[in-house]
């Protein structure tokens, strides 16, 4: 079992930045790709960005290339999502989640997910 906790959402104004962190309770972290969600209200659940378990260049939505920067840290379990020059549209929930040995960013090839956390964009 994988429990995924999150941190450092809120309350940002446009333009703005945020990170969020996301750590696994897991002995075999590098073996996960690790993939940032979100679900914006009345709206699916899109990827915003992933990062593979061996490695290679990240995956991005088209709609945060630029602006989003996903890394992990395989030392300190930890997955991380850099959010600058944020706008009101990037205001959702934000969620990790976990694949072993995965390479797909599809919402539901992910076995475990994070409890979620806001993250709100004023104009």
């Amino acid at each position: 079992q994988v429990q995924l906790v999150e941190s450092g959402g809120g309350l940002v104004q446009a333009g703005g930045s945020l990170r969020l962190s996301c750590a696994a309770s897991v002995r075999t972290f590098s073996s996960y790709t690790m993939g940032w969600f979100r679900r914006a209200p009345g709206k699916e659940r899109d990827v915003v960005a992933g990062i593979n378990w061996s490695g290679g260049s990240p995956y991005y939505a088209d709609s945060v290339k630029g602006r989003f920067t996903i890394s992990r840290d395989n030392a300190k379990n930890t997955v991380y999502l850099q959010m600058n020059s944020l706008k009101p549209e990037d205001t959702a929930v934000y969620y990790c989640a976990a694949g072993k040995y995965i390479n797909s960013y599809a919402y539901t090839r992910y076995d475990y997910w994070g409890q979620g956390t806001q993250v709100t964009v004023s104009s």
